[in-house]
């Protein structure tokens, strides 16, 4: 019995000082459906983004900054979800639970960068779609050159590099663990906080004042340039220049609606009414259905990618 993982776990509750590993939440009723649902779903997240840039890259009509931003978005969204799922996949096929205390910071600070990532490149389009309608003749490129596309992708980075670290030196000020069970499907900083040995009020208050300014600002950021664009279009004259105008921002601001919709749902109901399983349907809404739909939604709302798509499937035939 004793290297069973109940006896470690007594281990590692008495000695908690030496925490090396953690213990990822398992139901064993529901590991082979698990297994091929979020298997199939996250073939079809990489994919689809794949496809997205793919026609991208190939196509030289597309090689503008809404375009440039939207391959980028793909980018992260597939590191959004490659941090959490092949290792949860890896693990249901192994009947294995463990994930080592290095190992779940570094999946903790990828999940944190790329997430943010999403929501920062989220607000970097809606002001690209900002200029491009309220400033058309200083689109590119005037206000929006390569130069200041490739300036915002690396402040996007950097920001969300920053935000990444910033929970990991909170998580990091835990010394002791008073159990090694977490109750979800990957780490997550308020997930460790919960198993720390003494009062975290503090770093938990500071996490959540954190993750709501993280979230405050490209929200801003996003009805900012939204309410400029709608004062714009509410200018013209025409019914079908109004259209015109609001239908290039239709696909994004369903793709801001389903991240945030999700994002802010889950971060109040955890807060308000903690529950485990509330707290894994939501990380599943967010870390595979978002990322998932992304590129659905770009590719059948927009005519340009759709006659991308159809020449790469031509020339493949």
């Amino acid at each position: 019995m004793k290297g069973t993982p109940l006896h470690r776990t007594r281990d590692l509750t008495r000695n908690l000082t030496r925490v090396s590993e953690f213990f990822l939440l398992e139901d064993p009723d529901l590991q082979p459906l698990l297994l091929g649902l979020f298997l199939s779903m996250y073939l079809v997240t990489v994919l689809g983004n794949l496809l997205i840039i793919l026609a991208i890259t190939s196509d030289s009509h597309l090689h503008t900054p809404m375009y440039f931003f939207l391959s980028i978005l793909s980018l992260a969204d597939m590191g959004f979800t490659s941090t959490t799922v092949p290792r949860m996949i890896v693990n249901i096929q192994t009947h294995s639970r463990v994930i080592s205390y290095v190992g779940c910071l570094t999946q903790m600070s990828f999940f944190i960068l790329f997430g943010y990532m999403d929501s920062t490149l989220l607000t970097v389009m809606a002001y690209d779609r900002f200029v491009a309608i309220c400033h058309p003749l200083h689109y590119p490129p005037g206000i929006m050159s390569p130069r200041l596309c490739c300036f915002l992708v690396w402040v996007s980075v950097f920001v969300s590099l920053l935000d990444s670290q910033l929970h990991n030196l909170l998580v990091l000020q835990v010394a002791c663990f008073k159990d090694v069970e977490i109750s979800n499907f990957f780490c997550h900083p308020s997930q460790l906080l919960k198993l720390a040995c003494f009062d975290t009020f503090t770093n938990t208050i500071i996490v959540y004042f954190v993750g709501t300014i993280s979230g405050f600002l490209p929200i801003s950021g996003i009805f900012f340039s939204y309410y400029k664009i709608v004062s714009s279009v509410l200018r013209v004259s025409s019914s079908a220049g109004k259209y015109k105008a609001f239908s290039t921002c239709g696909s994004h601001l369903s793709v801001v609606c389903l991240f945030y919709g999700t994002a802010i749902g889950g971060y109040l109901g955890s807060a308000l009414s903690p529950s485990p399983k509330k707290d894994v349907e939501t990380s599943v809404m967010y870390t595979l259905v978002t990322p998932m739909l992304n590129p659905f939604i770009y590719s059948l709302r927009n005519r340009d990618i759709k006659r991308a798509l159809w020449r790469i499937l031509h020339r493949t035939a």
